[in-house]
């Protein structure tokens, strides 16, 4: 069983680094802007991955807005805070919109061979600046709605969607990739408030994957969230009853520091309950992981085929064009009238 997500340093994969990726612990690459130079040479970077070891997850997080690794010859998306504010406030047309958006994300990307983005942004645009309008809204009900339509367009082009930054980021102030972030909120207000998006959606089997955050809830637990048995076994797989996949959240952030050296993260995140831990923008941290961690014998299952799109949808989904093209006509009004 695979547990490591890597990443890679240009457009190009290295030798060292192809050879790294045949590693039985490694389970997917994460890609940045890094690795886009133009929509033919991202096809043939998958392509070189692919060859290798055709079963890993290849992710990306392309979210809309300002978190959109891949541009030229993809469509903008516009950011999730805004398709609320540009519908006037009228949540059943924003509610379409979303659907056809979450397509068009997904679609560009499945055509690319990517299997996953890490999407939807279920935090709510409290007091965060890295969060802001990467939330749909700062109500756990626009939330909601918003992104349930969004994870039906996603399913609809044979996307699995992963929720993040559970239990929530949007309310707190410091940014979890250069600061440890503490929530001193009651379990209350954050079960009652920030935790509903994931619940709800758990509940109706919208999400085949989650991603802690690298927060400390101080009230309720010293570790940060994607660290902590409490929330990832107890709360994340017993209260809410999540039976799909737990993503770390980078271990390189500040906010995973304060657990240790990258082998003390890595195995602190898998003890908690991580099914796929994530080491980006350090290769000489996710190399020391992966050869000098010592991985258990007997690895428990996760159901990773969840994450693999669902090949009939897509090939449906490739050959509607015009949805597709009605779907960047959206976007691109939505991205004019934020402008």
């Amino acid at each position: 069983m695979s547990y490591l997500m890597l990443d890679l340093l240009t457009t190009q994969a290295s030798e060292e680094e192809l050879l790294q990726l045949q590693h039985p612990m490694v389970g997917g690459v994460i890609l940045f802007s890094r690795n886009f130079s133009d929509r033919t040479q991202l096809m043939s970077l998958i392509e070189s991955v692919r060859s290798v070891r055709s079963e890993l997850i290849i992710a990306v997080d392309h979210e809309g807005g300002r978190v959109q690794r891949f541009r030229d010859s993809f469509t903008s998306i516009p950011a999730m805070g805004d398709i609320l504010p540009c519908a006037a406030g009228n949540m059943c047309l924003a509610k379409n919109w979303a659907v056809e958006l979450g397509f068009l994300m997904a679609i560009e990307l499945l055509a690319c061979d990517i299997d996953l983005s890490f999407a939807p942004v279920l935090d709510l645009n409290r007091v965060s600046e890295v969060i802001g309008k990467r939330a749909f809204s700062a109500e756990p009900s626009e939330v909601i709605e918003l992104a349930e339509s969004f994870i039906d367009g996603m399913h609809q082009a044979g996307m699995a969607s992963v929720g993040k930054h559970f239990p929530g980021h949007g309310s707190v102030v410091a940014d979890s990739h250069v600061a440890q972030p503490y929530d001193e909120r009651s379990a209350a207000e954050i079960f009652d408030i920030d935790m509903l998006p994931f619940q709800y959606l758990i509940e109706r089997g919208q999400l085949q994957g989650v991603m802690p955050a690298h927060v400390i809830y101080s009230k309720l637990d010293p570790n940060p969230a994607g660290f902590s048995s409490f929330w990832l076994q107890d709360i994340l797989r017993g209260r809410l009853d999540f039976k799909g996949v737990i993503f770390s959240d980078d271990l390189g952030m500040k906010g995973a520091g304060g657990v240790g050296d990258y082998k003390a993260r890595a195995q602190a995140a898998l003890d908690a309950g991580c099914n796929m831990i994530l080491i980006c923008n350090d290769a000489k941290g996710a190399s020391e992981v992966l050869n000098e961690l010592t991985w258990p014998t007997a690895l428990p299952e996760y159901p990773a085929q969840r994450l693999k799109p669902d090949v009939e949808k897509v090939a449906v989904a490739l050959q509607n064009s015009d949805r597709w093209l009605q779907a960047r006509e959206l976007a691109m009004t939505l991205i004019k009238h934020e402008s």
